[in-house]
């Protein structure tokens, strides 16, 4: 099979072909400006091209860098919000083993206010070794800026050399990270000027993280190359990244305005995360936008599959299927049968899950929920860098045909103004 496959059939009783089909030269107009930078917000899509800008030295100084953090100990600290952190996240849970004691492993600060988290974060480091990386584009975001000064104070109180132990990921200009960098002797990435927070995964951001750990970022870079080629070239008809932008499109014109990402596999789970910013983020604004959730089928049958399945009908399912597990196992058969399950005997658990699945999609569409089906061929870190640059190639060119801008987020601030009044910041 290709490395991801796009099926609406199940979306086809709810809206027709030719209203998909119609939509063609819409789409292709959007990714028209896309790849020419000539929309909206087109000082921020320079992550359109970048699978292909990105410089082997540059992913060699990526390298070098973890590596020299490996020796420093067995945690790294990323210190984040947002973009900043999620897109990491989500491929260290979707490439790790479960279970495992790592040789290395990768903990997250800065993601919320919570003093418990914070506290006991410091209280387990305190007898660890550890580097952190902080990132941030101004230096001054207030969740991450606190825990980076939390942080810090432990570093500075174990490590003589705790400059050596801190990476800043940061812009090289008008940023008090940088300043401090300098001022430090901090090791420096810089995200390009033209790549948002959420847009951020295959650069520094995303891939120190992910070479801590030993993944293969030469294998993300790859997939996500050979995801550009595809989706900047390929006809609309058989351009998966098109074809789902058009099709939520068209649900949410229909009064679908709720979107569930549905994974039948727990790794993804952060996937999902990382897509809600993504979606959220990007084109929820103006008064417009679907509203973007996601579940763990099927976990999640047992919570809101009730919801789904009768609630109001305002919503659709998009689900990701990994066709081929990286574990399976055969159920046997038991003498007593008291559990009932013989039936199942000679099966393997991934037939049991792929059943499921398709069940779940019978009675959803059944119960009026149309169903978007993506399927992944496997998990790998080329499949996670394919599938996170179709994630957002779909998400540019959806923004467009909404008719937002999918590179701000003026509705971000307004808490922190909010937020600041009440704590007295100054205002100069």
């Amino acid at each position: 099979m290709k490395t991801l496959e796009f099926d609406y059939k199940n979306v086809l009783g709810f809206v027709g072909e030719n209203e998909i089909l119609s939509m063609e030269a819409k789409a292709n107009s959007a990714r028209r400006e896309l790849l020419e930078k000539t929309g909206a917000g087109n000082d921020f899509v320079d992550w359109v091209d970048w699978p292909i800008k990105i410089t082997s030295d540059e992913v060699d100084r990526i390298k070098k860098c973890a590596s020299r953090l490996r020796k420093n100990g067995k945690y790294l600290v990323v210190i984040g919000i947002g973009g900043s952190y999620l897109g990491a996240k989500a491929g260290l849970e979707m490439l790790d083993e479960y279970f495992v004691d790592s040789e290395f492993e990768v903990v997250f600060a800065g993601n919320s206010f919570s003093s418990t988290y914070s506290k006991q974060l410091l209280k387990f480091l305190a007898d660890k070794d550890f580097s952190a990386v902080v990132i941030s584009k101004s230096g001054t975001t207030t969740e991450s800026a606190i825990a980076f000064r939390l942080i810090k104070e432990l570093l500075l109180e174990k490590y003589a050399d705790y400059s050596e132990r801190i990476v800043a990921i940061t812009t090289n200009h008008d940023s008090a990270l940088h300043t401090m960098a300098c001022k430090e002797g901090y090791e420096e990435f810089f995200i390009p000027d033209g790549i948002g927070g959420r847009y951020s995964v295959l650069t520094a951001v995303g891939l120190l993280p992910l070479a801590y750990k030993g993944y293969d970022i030469y294998e993300i870079l790859k997939g996500s190359k050979d995801a550009y080629e595809r989706f900047s070239k390929t006809p609309f008809l058989e351009n998966e990244a098109l074809l789902y932008a058009s099709v939520r499109n068209a649900l949410y014109d229909l009064g679908k305005e709720t979107e569930i990402l549905a994974f039948y596999e727990p790794k993804l789970r952060y996937i999902g995360e990382w897509w809600k910013q993504l979606y959220g983020e990007s084109e929820g604004k103006d008064g417009k936008g679907l509203f973007p959730a996601s579940v763990i089928y099927s976990t999640d049958l047992h919570s809101l599959g009730q919801y789904v399945q009768d609630g109001k009908r305002n919503l659709f399912e998009t689900v990701v299927e990994i066709e081929n597990p990286e574990e399976d196992l055969l159920i046997k058969s038991d003498d007593s049968n008291l559990d009932k399950l013989n039936y199942l005997a000679g099966k393997s658990l991934n037939y049991v899950n792929s059943q499921a699945m398709k069940g779940t999609i019978i009675a959803h569409v059944n119960g009026e929920v149309p169903n978007i089906l993506i399927k992944v061929k496997e998990i790998s870190c080329y499949t996670f860098g394919y599938m996170v640059y179709f994630f957002m190639f779909a998400c540019g060119v959806s923004g467009y045909l909404l008719g937002v801008n999918p590179f701000n987020q003026n509705g971000v601030e307004a808490y922190k103004k909010k937020m600041f009044e009440l704590l007295g910041k100054p205002k100069n």
